[in-house]
């Protein structure tokens, strides 16, 4: 049995936090189920040349930047779904889904948007980009706007994938929504949401800001949100049994510590209910030789959740990570734009 498998084997489904044509078809041969795009993804990937005719076609047809933008975007995480629709088709919904996410810039600070155009905007972009897609996931934030456009876009019918969670609090309000708008739904056979929890993030943050942490505690708050956060989701839908299942997916699960292994995440998170990790993760998780068993339901000892629930200020946490999370997908999103513009320049 490989490392990957048994990773697999724990319970734990295989996204890959990627939709590289070639890294995806790697990584279903590996084992992965789905993956999931974000802009900065699909902007290293533009920046790379990966779809460098259809954008000069779509130059030549004079779309603007914007919507060679996104057509782009739509066009890798179609390519994605396509390698991993039988995946859906043989789950019944359960797997096999792409995340699409909307437009970061409607988040962006300086662009003075109040949270009725915000919210009026991710309703009518899910829509949009939803449309005739079984395996779709749309991927939106857990902001303030966002809350309010999740219990809409779901009591259309539309499933999400929600992002940038920080937070049991961000959890909460979110799956709330999502709940309230899957029960204006007349019928949930086909309700299907999950929830992105940012891990490595939120360690990262507690090395810089509660330096403090003694080492038993540094390097864990993240891994203690996520399992804290698995339990309480598990708890919630067990009480309000679906046909397909609502899950947490782990996310930002590349470590940032040179001291950590490479698979210090996937260790520690096994048998969670999807975990999204960068290629590299899955490359080092492949090569590591570990025959990983189920961690999630594991937590540290008593002594060290007290310190980290006495130390670590969650809201300054939330509000910190939110902001730098934001920033860190509109700029990827702004670079594209510039990208596009200086090809189409390039080429008059």
């Amino acid at each position: 049995m490989t490392p990957i498998e048994s990773l697999i084997g724990t319970g734990t489904k295989l996204w890959i936090d990627s939709v590289s044509p070639d890294l995806t078809v790697r990584e279903r041969a590996w084992g992965a189920t789905g993956a999931t795009s974000n802009p900065v993804i699909v902007s290293d990937l533009i920046d790379g040349g990966v779809v460098n005719a259809e954008m000069e076609r779509m130059i030549q047809q004079g779309q603007s930047d914007h919507d060679l933008a996104w057509c782009l975007t739509d066009l890798l995480v179609q390519k994605a779904q396509e390698l991993f629709l039988p995946v859906w088709e043989q789950t019944r919904g359960n797997d096999g889904y792409v995340s699409f996410e909307l437009d970061p810039l409607l988040e962006d600070p300086t662009a003075g948007l109040s949270i009725e155009s915000r919210v009026a905007q991710y309703v009518e972009l899910g829509k949009k980009w939803s449309k005739g897609h079984r395996n779709r996931l749309i991927k939106i934030p857990a902001t303030p706007a966002g809350f309010v456009a999740m219990e809409q876009l779901v009591a259309l019918g539309i499933n999400l994938n929600v992002t940038l969670i920080f937070t049991v609090n961000q959890y909460q309000q979110a799956r709330d929504a999502i709940w309230r708008g899957a029960s204006k739904l007349g019928n949930l056979d086909n309700f299907k949401c999950v929830y992105s929890v940012f891990i490595s993030r939120i360690d990262a943050y507690t090395a810089k800001h509660v330096a403090e942490l003694s080492p038993a505690a540094q390097g864990m708050v993240g891994i203690v949100i996520a399992k804290r956060m698995c339990a309480e989701n598990d708890s919630f839908w067990a009480a309000r049994p679906t046909r397909l299942r609502q899950e947490m997916v782990l996310a930002s699960m590349g470590t940032k510590r040179p001291e950590d292994k490479a698979w210090k995440y996937v260790d520690a998170l096994a048998g969670g209910d999807i975990m999204t990790n960068p290629p590299a993760t899955n490359e080092a998780v492949s090569k590591s030789g570990v025959a990983f068993t189920r961690n999630i339901g594991s937590l540290p000892a008593d002594a060290v959740l007290q310190e980290i629930d006495r130390q670590v200020d969650l809201q300054k946490l939330e509000t910190f990570l939110m902001a730098e999370g934001i920033a860190k997908f509109v700029e990827p999103q702004k670079h594209l734009l510039a990208t596009i513009a200086a090809k189409r320049a390039a080429g008059k």
